[in-house]
């Protein structure tokens, strides 16, 4: 890819994080549409995890082939094509006529959405190759996210209360066509110079995994114990095949070498981590807020805004940390905060008090806003820029795997603590076990902080990144005689 201008890199930037910001956006909208749509679709607990969950499925099991297929035939060609997808999957998705076609559509949206985020990642980091500047500029790229979580409750609110909620999916279009002919007119075509061969098994794998293994959580509280644990045995079976199978592959869709490297590895159950709780966090303030509370999607979405305000805030100067002093920092603040939030509702109820909701979401915000500049950076850059795409959308499918699973567990957790009984009767005391489940995702990220961003860490991702580069060379040159 051409040098470009700082102008130019910087329009760049800011077409990428577009993408970033509808399917973001589209998440956090979607949640304070639930209870509405609950009403409207007839739906039961486990339709409202599947509304959310059929979408980050799709989009995990197909997140690291989008990577891949971007860097051999074309990071824009496959950007564009997922922006398309997207605007078709979101008008389908407001025109659904009940439960059933919404997450069969909520499903055709990821796969465009599975085209989007770690492309653009990948984009990001094959234009911005100076550390310092590309640390920033992931900064900003989380912020993006920030701005969504702050945009996104208003936003859904107004629609909702004033439209309906078919109308949340609206919003995706006009901007995806926007960033499309941006995208058309001003990124620049790149790709890796050695093209990755498809990997049809491996790929049937991880679905088989990713798919089995949610149905079984959110279908465990209704379903039969011979049906769950069938599912569960699918899903340990995939595994092992994955285990097993990818090493053999001289181009697997998952290459496990890359986590031989401890900030590698680190960042990615980080990841999953942080986005389960994300995912479990905004499931349960959703409910109760508007379930137990009362409230209207538009109340609900301002008593959400402090949490998002200071991700808002804090994803740039994560972003800066990283840059001048490393990921740990970063990660410890988030680990801290997280965690706090957690134990805040999950040992001294604090939703039931307005000052401590409030607080217990400040610290979620606080928490989450510093984790995604160091997950990314890490992911990143401890990579050949030519793995640049496979490593992004292995970052990407942490989070969606960790979001996936954060609500399918707290979804699981809450529906068996209320069973038949009211939300206003069993919710606080159902709640409590899924708040520990929180609690414990932050200290996970405290945890892996302090300990994969060593001397010792760094040197494993020194090593990793020179056996990669070798590799290459040496399949280059094998080619080429």
């Amino acid at each position: 890819m051409p040098e470009l201008s700082r102008r130019r890199r910087l329009l760049v930037l800011a077409i990428c994080c577009t993408s970033l910001l509808i399917v973001s956006l589209d998440n956090t909208v979607l949640n304070v549409a639930l209870p509405s749509m609950q009403r409207d679709l007839n739906a039961s607990l486990s339709g409202l995890q599947w509304t959310i969950d059929a979408y980050t499925l799709v989009l995990a099991a197909l997140l690291m082939l989008a990577g891949s297929t971007a860097d051999r035939i074309g990071r824009k060609r496959v950007f564009m094509a997922g922006l398309v997808v997207f605007a078709i999957g979101s008008l389908l998705c407001s025109l659904a006529p009940n439960l059933e076609s919404l997450v069969a559509f909520r499903m055709v949206q990821a796969v465009g959405g599975s085209m989007l985020n770690p492309v653009a990642m990948s984009i990001i980091a094959n234009t911005f190759t100076d550390p310092r500047e590309r640390a920033r500029a992931i900064g900003i790229w989380g912020a993006v996210v920030g701005i969504s979580m702050a945009a996104g409750p208003i936003i859904g609110g107004l629609l909702v209360e004033s439209v309906g909620w078919r109308s949340i999916f609206w919003i995706n279009l006009p901007v995806g066509l926007a960033a499309l002919l941006l995208t058309w007119r001003y990124v620049p075509e790149s790709r890796a110079p050695k093209a990755r061969r498809p990997d049809p098994v491996g790929q049937l794998l991880v679905i088989a995994l990713l798919g089995s293994l949610t149905y079984a959580i959110i279908e465990a509280p209704t379903a039969p114990v011979a049906e769950t644990l069938s599912l569960g045995g699918v899903a340990l079976a995939s595994l092992l095949g994955l285990l097993r199978y990818e090493p053999r592959r001289a181009e697997p869709l998952i290459d496990l070498r890359f986590f031989r490297s401890a900030p590698f590895s680190g960042a990615t159950v980080t990841a999953v981590s942080a986005f389960a709780a994300l995912g479990g966090f905004l499931f349960l303030s959703t409910l109760y807020l508007q379930n137990v509370r009362g409230l209207d999607a538009l109340h609900a979405g301002l008593w959400m805004l402090p949490m998002a305000l200071l991700c808002f805030v804090c994803a740039p100067i994560a972003g800066r940390l990283v840059g001048s002093r490393g990921p740990r920092l970063p990660l410890l603040i988030a680990g801290v905060a997280m965690t706090a939030s957690g134990v805040l509702f999950a040992a001294f109820e604090g939703e039931t008090e307005n000052v401590t909701l409030v607080i217990g979401y400040v610290l979620f915000g606080l928490g989450f806003g510093f984790v995604n500049a160091p997950i990314t950076n890490t992911a990143v850059s401890g990579m050949p820029r030519a793995q640049a795409g496979v490593a992004a959308a292995v970052a990407s499918t942490s989070r969606q795997i960790g979001q996936t699973l954060g609500v399918a567990v707290i979804g699981a957790v809450l529906a068996a603590g209320i069973g038949s009984s009211s939300y206003a009767d069993s919710f606080g005391a159902a709640a409590r076990p899924a708040w520990w489940i929180v609690a414990a995702c932050g200290f996970a990220v405290l945890v892996l902080g302090a300990l994969t961003t060593g001397a010792w860490a760094r040197g494993t991702a020194a090593r990793t990144a020179e056996r990669l580069e070798s590799v290459e060379v040496r399949d280059a040159a094998g080619s080429l005689r």
